[in-house]
């Protein structure tokens, strides 16, 4: 049973950082993509990151390459996601996403097959 659990969400001004957590069970670690992804109100839900289980190659969205940072720390078993330079746009609900390793490649975050609750990011 996979569980994901995101923290580490809140208020901040733009221009401020917040660092995402998830912790992640029931996965084996070792292979599995790991990712975010985030939706705001009334929008398309956006890819933002993603990290490979093998060599921690990431991947990212033109529109936060640069100011965020994804990494894994495998013996917690938890992702992160380091974002800095926040402004308004980035405001909206971050889910931390997971799922096999097919081909050798991830793919694409909005199609792996489990994601957490969520945690919400307002930028004002």
């Amino acid at each position: 049973h996979v569980q994901l659990v995101e923290s580490g969400g809140g208020s901040v001004q733009a221009g401020g950082s917040l660092r995402l957590s998830c912790v992640a069970s029931g996965v084996s670690y070792w292979r599995y993509c790991m990712g975010w992804f985030r939706q705001a109100t009334g929008k398309e839900r956006e890819g933002v990151a993603s990290i490979d289980p093998f060599h921690d190659a990431t991947n990212y969205a033109d529109f936060v390459r640069g100011r965020f940072t994804i990494s894994r720390d495998s013996a917690k078993k938890t992702l992160y996601l380091r974002m800095n330079r926040l402004n308004a746009e980035d405001t909206g609900r971050y889910y931390c996403a997971t799922d096999q390793l097919y081909g050798g490649t991830c793919g694409d975050v909005l199609n792996f097959a489990y994601r957490g609750q969520g945690t919400q990011v307002t930028v004002s």
